[in-house]
C-alpha cells in the first residue's frame, strides 16, 4: 500500500494532551503494534458467540448494537489516527455519519437512540471495514517514521484505551439484551469459582490528613485523571469487602424500597417512576425465590456474590439502611494508595462478579479491583486546573461533568490492564445496567 503523508492537523482533530509514557523507540513501535493487535482481536473475539440477529439489536437508547460497537471503534481510528498520517480516501463517506458517537467538531451524527435502526451496511460489511481500518494501521505502526509515530503516539494509546471501554460496552449491552429476551437466552456457558464464605465486614481506619490523588503523569492516564493534586481528606472508615447479594436481600426484605427515608428525593422518584423493588436483573419466582440473569442465562442467586447493577440512588439508599455511607472518591483513592490492581476481570472470562475468594489479611482490603465499579458519593466533576484536550477529543471526558457520579475500581468485565487507583468511571445515578455495586464507608 503506497502510504502518502497528510497535511498537519488542523484544530478541529487534533492529538490529545494525554500521558503515554512511550519513548518512540523500536521496542517501544513493536510493543504498541502488538498491542493494538491483541486489543482488536479481544473485540472480535467477544462477538464470536453471537448470532447474525445478536448484532444489531438496541435493547435500550443508551445501549449500543454489537455492529455499531464494531464499526464505532474503527472509525474512531480512522477519524484521529489514518487521517491524520495519510493523505486516505475515507472507506467509505457514509460511515462518518453512521459511526460517530458524540464528537459535534468532527461532524453530525446518527442519534444515539436510532443507532438500532442502521441495518445496512451489513455485519460482514462492517467486519470488512474493520479488516480494512487494521491494514491501514499496520502498515503506518509497521513503517511510519518516528515523527509521526510520536505525533500520533498519545492519539493511538487513546484509541486503544476506548476500544476496551467498549469491550466493557458490548458485554453489558448483550447482557441488558439478553434480559429482555424472553427466553432469557445465555451468551456463554456458565463459569462459576468456588469462593468462600464471607465473613463478617471488618472497617478499616484512615488517618487524617492532606493526600496527593490524581494521576502522577507515569504512563496512559484520561485527561479527566489529571492534574494530580492536593485534597484534605477526614478521618474515615472503609468496609474490607464489597457488600453482597444476601447483605442487599436483607435490605430488600425488610422493605427498603418502600421506605422513602432510607432515599435521596431524587432517588425516590427514579425508584417510583421505573417500578423498582430489587436490583437489574433480580426476578423472584412463584415460590419467592430469588434468581438472577447473567450472562450464561437465568440463574439461582448466589448469596455471597457481590451486589450488582445497583443504581447510585440503590446503592445510597442501602448504606443510609445500613447506617452507613457511600465512600468519596478521594477517600476510595487515598485507600488504594500502593495496593496491587488484581481481581476478577474481563480476562478471567467468569463476566459476571465471584464471590470473595479469599477473606482479607487483618488491616487489608478485598476486591477494590474487578468484580463490580464501586458508587462513590463523589459528583464528577473536573479536578483543581484541569484543561480538556484541545479540538474534538476535548470532547470525549469534559462535556460529561454535570449530572454524573463517580464510579472506581473496574469490574468483571473491565480489562486488567484497562484499569488503575486513579481511572474515574462516570454514569448517570440511576443507571442500572452496568456492573455497579457497594462498598460502605464511615466516619471515623
Amino acid at each position: 500500500m503506497e502510504l502518502k503523508a497528510a497535511p498537519e492537523m488542523t484544530p478541529d482533530i487534533s492529538e490529545p494532551a494525554l500521558h503515554d509514557g512511550e519513548q518512540t523507540s523500536a521496542i517501544a513501535e513493536q510493543r504498541l503494534a502488538t498491542r493494538y493487535d491483541e486489543i482488536r482481536r479481544r473485540t472480535t473475539s467477544l462477538c464470536a458467540p453471537l448470532e447474525i440477529e445478536d448484532y444489531v439489536v438496541q435493547s435500550m437508547p443508551d445501549a449500543s448494537p454489537a455492529k455499531w460497537h464494531l464499526a464505532h471503534t474503527s472509525w474512531f481510528f480512522e477519524t484521529f489516527v489514518l487521517k491524520a498520517a495519510f493523505a486516505d480516501e475515507a472507506v467509505s463517506k457514509d460511515y462518518a455519519y453512521l459511526f460517530n458517537s458524540y464528537y459535534n467538531a468532527v461532524g453530525e451524527r446518527t442519534p444515539r437512540a436510532e443507532r438500532g435502526l442502521i441495518s445496512r451496511p451489513t455485519v460482514a460489511e462492517v467486519y470488512r471495514y474493520r479488516e480494512a481500518v487494521d491494514e491501514r494501521m499496520r502498515a503506518l505502526l509497521e513503517s511510519a517514521e518516528e515523527p509521526l509515530l510520536r505525533r500520533l503516539g498519545a492519539t493511538i494509546e487513546l484509541g486503544l484505551n476506548h476500544e476496551q471501554q467498549h469491550q466493557e460496552l458490548i458485554l453489558t449491552d448483550l447482557k441488558f439484551m439478553f434480559g429482555r429476551n424472553p427466553l432469557r437466552p445465555a451468551y456463554r456457558e456458565p463459569r462459576l469459582s468456588g469462593g468462600t464464605e464471607v465473613p463478617p465486614v471488618r472497617w478499616l481506619r484512615f488517618a487524617e490528613g492532606l493526600r496527593q490523588v490524581g494521576h502522577d503523569g507515569n504512563g496512559f492516564a484520561f485527561d479527566n485523571e489529571l492534574p494530580r493534586h492536593s485534597v484534605f481528606v477526614q478521618s474515615f472508615q472503609l468496609a474490607d469487602r464489597l457488600v453482597t447479594n444476601e447483605e442487599f436481600r436483607a435490605f430488600v426484605d425488610d422493605g427498603g424500597y418502600d421506605k422513602p427515608r432510607f432515599w435521596l428525593s431524587d432517588g425516590w422518584n427514579a425508584r417510583n417512576s421505573h417500578g423498582w423493588t430489587a436490583p437489574l436483573y433480580w426476578e423472584q419466582t412463584e415460590g419467592r425465590q430469588w434468581r438472577i440473569m447473567t450472562l450464561a442465562g437465568l440463574r439461582d442467586l448466589e448469596p455471597n456474590e457481590p451486589v450488582c447493577h445497583v443504581s447510585y440512588y440503590e446503592a445510597d439508599a442501602y448504606a443510609r439502611w445500613a447506617d452507613a455511607r457511600l465512600p468519596s472518591e478521594a477517600e476510595w483513592e487515598v485507600a488504594t494508595e500502593g495496593v496491587e490492581v488484581q481481581g476478577n476481570f474481563l480476562e478471567d472470562e467468569y463476566f459476571h462478579p465471584q464471590p470473595l475468594a479469599v477473606a482479607s489479611a487483618e488491616g487489608r482490603l478485598s476486591q477494590l479491583f474487578g468484580d463490580v465499579w464501586e458508587w462513590t458519593r463523589s459528583p464528577y466533576c473536573p479536578y483543581p486546573g484541569y484543561r480538556p484536550a484541545a479540538g474534538a477529543l476535548g470532547e470525549y471526558n469534559g462535556k460529561f461533568m454535570c449530572n454524573q457520579m463517580v464510579l472506581r475500581g473496574g469490574s468483571c468485565v473491565t480489562p486488567r490492564s484497562h484499569i488503575r487507583s486513579t481511572y474515574r468511571n462516570f454514569f448517570p445515578p440511576e443507571a442500572r445496567w452496568q456492573f455497579s455495586g457497594i462498598r460502605l464507608a464511615n466516619d471515623a
